[in-house]
């Protein structure tokens, strides 16, 4: 999610694990130059300039070939057969004085000192940098923090590190030879450090084992970057695993692709921003970021109130407000979720849209812990989906049925709350059907005590009340047609999925075991009438009437149908089984039931009444004739019936004039 507008789009799961405490900023030269101190090209500029010396043939191949960490080491190699090899160190400490008065000098080391304390107060910071403004940060903002200069540095982990490690030493704050001598700063440093006595490549790796690590201030090819993603690969061929590490990086327009494959081939993803303004958007994501997480809840609250009554189809690119909003209302404590539920005037409808969409699919779906849905033939459940990401307890949320045994958690009962607001909404309810209609026990109850509520409310002319609801939430309480449609919902009268192939194992279970009581039971499930519902098509009506629906039709579109699908070819089939001829006759009473069923769902829906309903359309013949093209399979429960009188007259003729009369 981005933070600021054009800033960089932070991973949820890398938001997830800052929220952890599983997540570690590693810092280089970038975050010091709003400071005035150079990167490490510049620093061997400088170097050179206040000893003023110039490079010989070597040193100036190396320094050619961009192996500056090499430089300085033939550097210092030739001044210390002058008896000056401390020198070069002692040249750092001038070099490496910050401006601290500069607009900003010190906002992205404020910004990392904030967001690298954990809920508990636990400090994990990497750094290898040599200069001191953590410290001099920490000092203005009256915070003691506990510092590990290299070679002494901890275990990373939770219970042995709490502490700002500085991996390549630190300048002193005062004269100290010893000091110097251990910044890691020329190839022969790097070289003790990382391959021959590797106590750097003992903690980097770790490191990478326990955290997920992201790179702040850091070049694609910084020396620092190349010595430890050598020590990881050397690692990862011993058969070590890592999590994804991440590096915000900036990145000239047009380059994106370019630059994220170059640090892809290091083994980190990149997180880009645009560098343009002098790292401006780094600077403010990270404060902003900051910001927020000190605030915690409130933070996220502050984004909800923001953004709540946007709609999220103004969401761009550039400024993905959409991003953020998810990202707040997915707290666990469901309070930013609260405020959203409660905002008035109410959020719009139209961010179901967004909360139901998978906005993080895409080909590596197994790295996110994102699978395909499953083929649903159970009981499906509104309800948040919640899928860890690797190395993460991280929620991946979005706002859709599924076949998991999810509880229902404080998060999906606040944006419950925020649907009943929305409930004279045919959006909602044909969402609510696309998606199979089969409503959470708890969230079907939510609808029915608010329906009833504004029912007493209706009865007991409480009219001031009514009129404050329409005020803050002018699709709250629904009209008499949307009304009709929430009692079909909620008892289960809306066509669900998961049905498609029942009807087939019915007929292979007929002809096993004959017809038993159960079997007759599951028939009538089947055979069940269902209402489908589409959105309609505003084709050819005025804008008046498009604009203010009354009829059920201008509201959804729907149709009359059964619980199972293909009942028509499958009855065909069925009709071959031997013993269906003696059966039907004992099955004509739930047939005849069914199709009551079916009319009395006609007449609710405006469709019939006691003289007239759409049969004789759905099936111009009572006898099996070349016009009955089944199209509309809800009429195969007068065919159903028809041949089950058929049937009880061959062998009762009697009984079934009988009933003809009745």
């Amino acid at each position: 999610m981005q933070f600021v507008t054009n800033g960089p789009d932070i991973p949820e799961e890398l938001l997830q694990m800052h929220e952890e405490g599983r997540l570690v900023f590693f810092c280089g030269a970038g975050i010091s130059y709003p400071a005035g101190l150079p990167g490490f090209k510049e620093l061997v500029d400088k170097i050179y300039e206040f000893a003023n010396i110039r490079p010989d043939p070597i040193e100036q191949a190396a320094y050619d070939q961009n192996q500056f960490d090499a430089t300085l080491n033939f550097l210092e190699n030739r001044l210390q057969g002058q008896r000056q090899g401390l020198e070069m160190r002692k040249v750092l400490e001038k070099v490496l004085q910050p401006r601290l008065r500069r607009k900003g000098a010190m906002d992205i080391h404020t910004a990392l000192l904030q967001l690298a304390h954990d809920r508990k107060g636990s400090l994990r910071l990497v750094t290898t940098n040599f200069d001191r403004i953590f410290e001099k940060v920490a000092k203005r903002i009256k915070q003691t923090i506990n510092s590990f200069a290299a070679p002494m540095l901890p275990i990373p982990k939770d219970s042995r590190w709490n502490g700002l490690v500085y991996l390549h030493g630190l300048l002193p704050d005062r004269p100290n030879d010893d000091a110097l001598q251990r910044l890691i700063v020329t190839s022969g440093d790097f070289g003790l450090a990382y391959l021959t006595e590797r106590w750097a490549a003992r903690f980097v790796s770790e490191l990478f084992r326990n955290y997920v690590v992201c790179f702040v201030g850091y070049s694609i090819n910084d020396p620092v970057m190349r010595y430890m993603m050598d020590a990881l690969a050397a690692d990862r061929m011993l058969g070590e695993a890592t999590p994804q590490a991440y590096a915000l990086s900036d990145c000239e327009s047009e380059q994106e692709e370019s630059k994220t494959n170059e640090w892809k081939a290091k083994g980190v993803m990149p997180i880009l921003y645009d560098s343009t303004d002098s790292h401006a958007v780094l600077r403010n994501t990270l404060n902003v970021w900051a910001d927020t997480y000190r605030d915690g809840i409130l933070g996220k609250e502050r984004i909800v109130i923001e953004h709540a009554i946007a709609h999220p189809s103004a969401s761009t690119q550039q400024d993905d407000f959409v991003g953020r909003m998810l990202w707040a209302l997915s707290h666990e404590s469901g309070l930013p979720a609260k405020c959203f539920a409660e905002f008035n005037p109410v959020p719009s409808i139209e961010w179901l849209k967004v909360f139901s969409e998978d906005r993080y699919r895409h080909s590596d779906l197994d790295r996110f812990g994102i699978l395909p849905h499953p083929r649903i033939d159970e009981k499906l459940h509104f309800s948040f989906i919640r899928r860890p990401a690797p190395y993460t307890r991280a929620p991946y949320m979005s706002l859709t049925p599924e076949i998991v045994d999810t509880r229902w958690d404080d998060v999906m009962y606040q944006l419950a709350r925020w649907l009943v607001r929305h409930l004279n909404d045919p959006e909602l309810i044909i969402w609510l059907a696309k998606r199979g209609g089969q409503l959470h026990d708890q969230w079907s109850r939510l609808i029915k005590k608010e329906l009833d509520r504004y029912t007493k409310l209706e009865r007991d002319g409480k009219t001031d009340e009514l009129e404050d609801i329409r005020k803050n939430a002018g699709n709250a309480i629904p009209q008499t047609s949307m009304r009709i449609l929430w009692r079909l919902l909620l008892t289960n009268r809306v066509k669900s999925w998961g049905n498609d192939w029942k009807f087939y194992s019915w007929k292979e279970r007929l002809q096993r075991d004959g017809l038993t009581a159960t079997l007759r039971f599951d028939l009538r499930e089947l055979l069940s009438p269902k209402v489908m519902l589409k959105r309609p098509s505003r084709w050819g009506e005025d804008n008046d009437v498009a604009e203010s629906p009354q009829r059920l039709k201008q509201l959804v579109d729907w149709e009359l149908v059964l619980t199972t699908d293909h009942v028509h070819s499958v009855l065909e089939d069925i009709a071959q089984v031997e013993c269906w001829n003696e059966v039907l006759p004992k099955l004509f009473g739930d047939f005849q039931q069914l199709l009551s069923d079916a009319l009395d769902l006609l007449r609710e829906l405006g469709e019939a009444d006691d003289f007239k309903d759409r049969s004789f359309w759905d099936l111009p013949s009572i006898s099996r004739h070349w016009q009955n093209r089944g199209y509309h399979e809800w009429v195969t429960l007068i065919e159903l019936l028809r041949d089950a009188w058929l049937a009880t007259s061959e062998i009762d003729h009697n009984k079934a004039t009988w009933i003809a009369r009745d």
